[in-house]
C-alpha cells in the first residue's frame, strides 16, 4: 500500500474516532451540566436549537450565517455582520456560538436577526442545521472548524468563509497525521487570513485560496471611536482624577493588582471589571481590597462617599469603561493562552499592561516590540512600571500614540471581505 493510501486510511478512521467521540461526548455532557453552571448552559442552550430555526427562518428566506466560537470572535466578526446587514437588508442574519460566554451576552443583540447556538457536530445535526438554515453563504470567524458541518455545507454547495483566520506550524493541519483535520479545511472557498506565515503555511498543504487581509478586529475597535463611549458613573466616579482600569481580570492578575492598589498612595481611581462575575468571586476580590470600594450594581451611579475603587460586577460595559482610562491592564496573561482583547483600550490612546504569556497572540507581540504594550512577570515589575506610567505623562502619551498608530495602519480587512462577498450574493 501506498504512503499516499496509508494516510487517507487512516484519515477514514480518524473520521469515524471523530464522530464517535462526539457522540459519546452527547452523553456524558449532561452529566457533567450537574457540576458546572458553564456546561449546563451549553446542553440546555441546545435543545431548542431546530425549534427556533423552525419558527424564524422559512424556506422563503434568504439567509447569511456567520459562526463565532465565542465573544472574542464575534467581536471580530461584527464589522462583517453589521456590513451584511446595511448592505442586504432583505437577507436574515444568523448569528451562531459554540460557547455560552459568547451566547449569553449576544442572545438579545439586534444586529443579528437570529442567535442561536451551534449543534454537536454530528453529522445528523449538521444535516438538519444547514436543511433548515440554507444560508447563501457562511462564515466562520478565525477559527472554528468542524468538519461535518463544513462537509455538509460543502455537499451542499454553499460557500464557506474562514475570515481573519491565523494558522501556526504546530497545529494539526500541518502536521503527517492531520490528514483528517486538512480534509476538513479543504471545504473552504476562501481563507482572509491574518499574516504571511499563515499564507506560507496554508500553501505548504496545496490551499491558494487565500486573501493576507488582516485582521477584522482592527476596523472594529476604529468603530469604536466614532461611537458615545460615555457612561454617567464613570463621569461621577473620575471627576478629573486619573484612572486606572483594569480589564478582564482573573484571580492570577488581581494577586498583583490588589497589592498594588493597597499599596499606592497616588491618587487615582482603579476601576476592575473581572472575567468571573460569580458572587463568590466578587465578594472574594472585594474583601481583599483594602481602600474604598464599591460594586456598580450597588452604585445606581451616586459614589457618595468618594470611593477610590470600582468592582464592576456586570458585563458589557468593558469597552466604554476604557475611553475613562489612562493607563490600562488587560488580565489572563499569567495563564497559558489567555490574554485578553488588548486593541480595545489602545485604541483610545493609552498605554496597556499585560501579563508574561502573549505569546501566540500576534497585535500583542508586535506592541510590545513597539513599546505600546508592555509585559510584567511579576509583582515588583508591574508595581515598578505602574509607578513609571502614572508619574510620567510623556511615556504615557508615547505609547498611547503608538498603540492608534498601529491600529489605523492594519485596519482594512473588512472592506476586502466584504468586496469577496458581494461577488458570492
Amino acid at each position: 500500500m501506498t504512503k499516499k493510501r496509508i494516510l487517507a486510511t487512516n484519515s477514514q478512521y480518524v473520521y469515524i474516532l471523530y464522530n464517535l467521540a462526539i457522540y459519546i461526548s452527547s452523553f456524558f455532557l449532561p452529566v457533567i451540566a450537574f457540576f458546572s453552571a458553564k456546561v449546563k448552559l451549553f446542553i440546555n442552550g441546545r435543545k431548542n436549537v431546530f425549534t427556533e430555526l423552525k419558527k424564524h427562518i422559512t424556506e422563503k428566506d434568504s439567509t447569511i450565517w456567520i459562526h463565532a466560537a465565542s465573544l472574542g470572535e464575534y467581536e471580530q466578526g461584527l464589522p462583517i455582520v453589521e456590513k451584511l446587514k446595511a448592505e442586504y437588508p432583505t437577507f436574515k442574519i444568523v448569528v451562531s456560538f459554540f460557547s455560552p460566554s459568547g451566547y449569553e451576552v449576544v442572545k438579545h443583540s439586534t444586529e443579528a436577526d437570529l442567535v442561536t447556538y451551534l449543534p454537536l457536530d454530528t453529522m445528523n445535526n449538521a444535516k438538519r442545521f444547514v436543511k433548515l438554515l440554507q444560508p447563501k453563504i457562511a462564515i466562520f470567524i478565525k477559527y472554528e472548524i468542524w468538519p461535518n458541518m463544513l462537509n455538509e455545507l460543502h455537499k451542499s454547495g454553499i460557500p464557506i468563509l474562514l475570515i481573519s483566520a491565523i494558522f501556526k506550524s504546530d497545529q494539526i493541519y500541518f502536521k503527517w497525521y492531520g490528514g483528517f483535520m486538512r480534509n476538513a479545511l479543504k471545504k473552504f472557498s476562501h481563507f482572509f487570513i491574518q499574516d504571511s506565515e499563515s499564507l506560507k503555511l496554508l500553501n505548504s498543504i496545496g490551499m491558494d485560496n487565500t486573501t493576507i487581509s488582516g485582521d477584522t478586529r482592527f476596523d472594529r475597535v476604529s468603530e469604536i471611536l466614532q461611537k458615545n463611549n460615555s457612561l454617567e458613573f464613570m463621569d461621577n466616579l473620575t471627576q478629573n482624577y486619573p484612572c486606572f482600569v483594569m480589564g478582564s481580570t482573573w484571580s492570577e492578575d488581581e494577586e498583583i493588582l490588589v497589592d498594588y492598589i493597597n499599596a499606592s498612595s497616588h491618587q487615582m481611581k482603579y476601576v476592575i471589571a473581572p472575567h468571573r462575575i460569580t458572587p463568590k468571586d466578587i465578594e472574594r476580590l472585594r474583601q481583599s481590597i483594602k481602600k474604598h470600594s464599591l460594586l456598580l450594581s450597588e452604585s445606581s451611579g451616586n459614589f457618595s462617599g468618594e470611593p477610590q475603587v470600582l468592582i464592576v460586577d456586570s458585563i458589557g460595559l468593558l469597552t466604554k469603561i476604557y475611553s475613562y482610562a489612562d493607563i490600562a491592564y488587560v488580565g489572563g496573561a499569567f495563564l497559558k493562552g489567555g490574554l485578553h482583547n488588548t486593541l480595545e483600550p489602545a485604541v483610545f490612546g493609552i498605554p496597556v499592561i499585560i501579563g508574561p504569556n502573549y505569546e501566540g497572540f500576534k497585535e500583542a507581540e508586535e506592541l510590545v516590540k513597539l513599546n505600546g504594550v508592555f509585559p510584567v512577570g511579576d509583582k515588583a515589575e508591574f508595581t515598578k512600571l505602574a509607578d513609571k506610567l502614572f508619574l510620567d505623562s510623556n511615556l504615557r502619551l508615547t505609547a498611547g500614540s503608538i498603540n492608534i498608530s498601529y491600529i489605523n495602519k492594519n485596519k482594512g480587512a473588512s472592506i476586502q471581505v466584504m468586496n469577496h462577498i458581494r461577488t458570492l450574493i
